[in-house]
């Protein structure tokens, strides 16, 4: 679990996050939600250990998040950032198998357990078919679920992204989605991630956590968040609820 406590970052004299104090249960489906400057790249990078915190405690698992090597959190926690870097040349397999440098090192000798969570990695994510192809001529969404099968390589019980779904169509964002939440409830990983989309997140999270003006103005599940009002005060527009036609809960519009 994740504990956040008297949390404050600033750049410069602007107050960017403030977090009194906020859990996440590492394994959990948890969606950080909120409009563009509202702070959940801020909070996202604290708990991924990009950057640090001008003032309060994070801890993982009761230990302090500034004490874990780089090796020991890379082997709790796996990080998708938002701007994945270029891998040219580099086959989806190849990439995958990046995954477990955390428990090989640079140098270390390649184990019958890496071959089997890197095929298993390839599987599970769909892109085994893919896997002599190289990164570079994937489509957006092969593309997305390639990084991903390398976070579920690196073995990491808790998988952090930052907004997986932005640059890719509508079916590629449900697919990505779909695969993230088998991965919270068939394996077990903890996700945490960053959505704008509030119906995506409505449907798939167990918590929404929004933010806005850098604060946390919501933390429940997606029932109590999918109301009017919540919605309205959270966006600064009129939000309407509209009956879903193939679902149970209702879908957001702009009124």
């Amino acid at each position: 679990m994740y504990r956040l406590d008297d949390i404050a970052v600033r750049h410069g004299a602007r107050e960017v996050l403030r977090v009194d104090r906020l859990k996440i249960a590492a394994d959990a489906f948890t969606v950080i939600l909120g409009h563009n400057g509202s702070g959940k790249s801020t909070l996202m990078g604290l708990l991924a250990r990009q950057h640090r915190p001008g003032q309060g405690d994070i801890r993982l698992d009761g230990m302090p998040l500034s004490a874990y090597s780089a090796r020991r959190l890379a082997r709790r926690v796996a990080f998708l950032p938002q701007r994945l870097p270029e891998v040219p040349g580099l086959t989806v397999r190849e990439l995958v198998r990046l995954g477990r440098f955390p428990w090989r090192g640079a140098l270390g000798r390649w184990r019958p357990a890496d071959e089997a969570a890197v095929a298993d990695a390839l599987e599970c994510t769909g892109v085994a078919r893919f896997a002599e192809t190289l990164v570079d001529h994937l489509s957006g969404g092969e593309r997305q679920r390639a990084w991903i099968a390398m976070l579920l390589a690196q073995g990491s019980p808790i998988l952090l992204l930052d907004e997986p779904t932005s640059a890719l169509d509508l079916a590629h964002q449900v697919e990505v989605l779909a695969l993230l939440r088998r991965l919270n409830t068939e394996r077990g990983r903890g996700v945490v991630v960053i959505l704008h989309d509030v119906n995506l997140a409505a449907r798939h999270a167990d918590r929404i956590v929004a933010l806005k003006g850098g604060r946390i103005v919501f933390d429940g599940g997606p029932g109590a968040l999918m109301q009017r009002d919540v919605l309205s005060g959270l966006y600064g527009i009129d939000i309407s609820l509209v009956p879903h036609p193939a679902r149970p809960e209702p879908v957001a519009v702009i009124a």
